[in-house]
């Protein structure tokens, strides 16, 4: 399976990814950092979270699939959604807790 098929079969099967550098327990960057923070604070219970940092490929394919020069990246659905400052600012109107799956949110 080549990178992009990777992504693809990643956002499609999992209701929230985040492709982000290092891991939900330790972000390998402000940015990833920040955008964990978000989606917990936005209240999502799962979240499938891929390192960038362990492969090349797959992180100058997730900016190709998205078109989006920048990384973390958040899917919802199968469906991009942005990047840090996107989810912070849809966070804070409300607007990302809306398209948190429900048995994705916590109690």
């Amino acid at each position: 399976m080549d990178a992009k098929e990777f992504i693809h079969q990643t956002v499609t099967e999992h209701p929230v990814v985040l492709f982000m550098k290092g891991t939900a327990q330790f972000p390998q960057c402000g940015f990833s950092g920040k955008a964990i923070q978000v989606l917990k604070n936005a209240g999502i219970k799962q979240l499938v979270t891929i390192n960038v940092l362990e492969d090349a490929e797959v992180r100058q394919a997730v900016k190709d699939y998205s078109n989006w020069p920048t990384i973390p990246q958040l899917y919802i659905n199968g469906e991009f959604i942005g990047g840090v400052d996107i989810m912070a600012e849809m966070a804070e109107s409300g607007e990302l807790q809306k398209l948190i799956p429900e048995g994705n949110k916590a109690a």
